[in-house]
């Protein structure tokens, strides 16, 4: 009898932690096939591209919550890097997008990424909040949006599409800057996601608004009938999630170096998995900050791995698919086994 509960015990135990066995596996067989992948240089450059996207990531984290997700922060980050990047270019560059334009400080471009991500975050929330559509219509009509603004904004006369680069040097400084620990670079980037994850740690944890978004994700109808005002909450938190997505896309464009209407493709599929991988529930109600970053950090760690190996572009996303399916599927799993 003791043997089987055993087994049953370690059954159940192998199934709810089989997605980190299986991503603990693909580490393992990168640094086996390039012990090279193990180095100082190689962590911190992990660290510093998976700024971004975690950034990203808690913006959506926080949707999950919920009982949401938002399929337009990709492109929305796509926007505020596009916009952001042109308002940064050197005053030197003869091919910029506004010529007349004067060096602008920093922070300018920043609030304007800031604030058009929040003006789509407040769409995204009117329309769950008062109009009662599923997150996943609402967002997949701005993810289309915001492309569309994208393409327009960046494809105008006399220069046409093409990518908007040579940053001023301050702007390239901010963001891909490293301040020296001995022998190690520690990039701006890693203390700015730090920055982020501390306050939105903060807002989960320590204020009502945080207390009040696992309430209406665990149950929106008690939640409700406990006097959470259901509306203005999750209006706040669509709104929190667009200005995480702005001030991701000003740190992204000067991060790669350019800025064009692909930029940000498909990095919502990456703050998804995070999300879930990191524990965050579709069920709503659940998820921790630690979690995010530490799911952001470990999907960051297998892609960088798989590029340094030489796998196959295409196969990555067969790969980044299955680990999307088996993370939604044991969520599922532990969901019914609740009820």
């Amino acid at each position: 009898m003791d043997k089987t509960i055993d087994k049953k015990n370690i059954g159940e135990w192998l199934l709810n932690y089989s997605l980190y066995i299986v991503l603990g596996l693909m580490i393992v067989v990168v640094i086996i096939v390039d012990p090279r992948f193990l180095t100082l240089k190689n962590i911190t450059n992990i660290l510093s591209q998976a700024s971004t996207r975690g950034i990203l990531a808690l913006g959506v984290a926080g949707l999950i919550v919920l009982q949401g997700t938002d399929l337009s922060a990709g492109r929305i980050l796509g926007v505020t890097a596009i916009v952001s990047a042109s308002l940064l270019q050197s005053t030197t560059y003869a091919s910029r997008m506004y010529p007349d334009l004067p060096a602008l400080p920093l922070i300018v471009p920043m609030v304007v990424a800031v604030i058009i991500g929040a003006v789509f975050g407040l769409i995204n929330g009117f329309g769950v909040a008062k109009l009662h559509l599923h997150a996943f219509i609402i967002t997949l009509g701005t993810q289309l949006i915001a492309y569309g603004v994208s393409c327009i904004y960046i494809d105008r006369p006399p220069l046409g599409a093409q990518p908007i680069a040579n940053f001023d040097e301050r702007y390239t400084k901010f963001v891909t800057g490293s301040i020296k620990f001995g022998s190690v670079q520690i990039p701006y980037l890693i203390f700015y996601l730090a920055i982020v994850a501390v306050v939105m740690w903060f807002i989960w944890n320590k204020t009502t608004l945080g207390k009040n978004m696992f309430a209406i994700g665990g149950n929106p109808e008690a939640a409700a009938v406990s006097g959470v005002n259901i509306v203005k909450n999750i209006m706040i938190i669509f709104l929190i999630s667009g200005i995480l997505y702005g001030l991701a896309g000003f740190l992204e464009a000067g991060r790669v170096g350019s800025a064009t209407s692909n930029t940000g493709i498909n990095y919502e599929l990456d703050a998804i998995s995070a999300c879930v991988v990191g524990g965050v529930s579709f069920s709503g109600g659940v998820g921790t900050i630690p979690g995010v970053l530490i799911g952001t950090v470990i999907l960051q760690f297998i892609n960088y791995g798989l590029n340094f190996i030489g796998v196959n572009a295409y196969l990555q996303y067969i790969i980044k698919g299955l680990i999307i399916i088996l993370a939604v599927s044991i969520d599922v799993r532990k969901y019914i086994a609740k009820k």
